[in-house]
């Protein structure tokens, strides 16, 4: 029967792929189900995330996290166009179990996805996963990000801290002049916001649609003032 629960969840992802127009390849929804059974096996050891139930991390995690592909796609290709940068080099801070970063390695083969974390257990599943999937576009890292200096293009986050901590620890990674932060939330962060440091600022509130996932999401990008 597991073959059946598997089905079901790769039906599931396809139809959310596509509700979200990722145009995503057969190859690369079965990445992401590899994905989805290496974060399952993990986390039995390792606890990488809170989520057990397979169904839940398909909506939680996987979904949620594709619902961020397009637009950092977007924002990827008009760097690229500008003449910013030659190869995009995103930097994904405390992602723990690989989200959103495996997620965007797998969707988007044109950026360079770096995941740090503080726990070595969490790096070495990144590590494990760029080997077991083959996303030579994949790093994991086992550092604190406020000792990282190597610029990245655009540093993203799930669930990971308050805005204005975020941007501190990070800021030092951020490439300068083009560098920009996106930062996946739940309800619109107000006082987040407002409690960013004077020197940063938010250029785009964006709002995210999770297929099968009926909960309030947004992408709050910002940049160095």
């Amino acid at each position: 029967m597991v073959v059946n629960h598997n089905d079901t969840l790769r039906k599931q992802l396809q139809a959310g792929s596509e509700a979200l127009a990722l145009g995503l390849s057969e190859a690369q929804i079965t990445q992401l189900m590899d994905f989805l059974a290496l974060l399952q096996k993990w986390n039995k050891v390792y606890n990488l995330t809170a989520v057990r139930d397979p169904q839940e991390m398909m909506t939680h995690h996987l979904l949620d996290s594709l619902a961020a592909v397009a637009p950092l796609r977007r924002h990827a290709a008009g760097l690229q166009q500008g003449g910013a940068v030659a190869a995009v080099k995103l930097l994904d801070v405390g992602s723990g179990g690989g989200l959103p970063g495996v997620v965007f390695a797998i969707c988007c083969p044109e950026v360079d996805v770096s995941c740090v974390d503080t726990v070595g257990k969490k790096a070495a599943f990144i590590q494990q996963a760029a080997v077991a999937l083959r996303l030579r576009n994949l790093h994991g890292v086992h550092a604190r990000v406020e000792t990282l200096t190597t610029p990245f293009d655009i540093i993203s986050c799930r669930a990971f801290a308050s805005l204005p901590d975020f941007v501190t620890w990070s800021r030092s990674a951020l490439a300068a002049p083009h560098g920009v932060w996106l930062a996946m939330k739940g309800k619109h962060p107000e006082d987040e916001i407002a409690a960013l440091p004077t020197d940063v600022a938010v250029f785009h509130v964006e709002q995210l649609a999770v297929p099968g996932l009926d909960a309030e999401r947004c992408i709050i990008w910002m940049k160095p003032v």
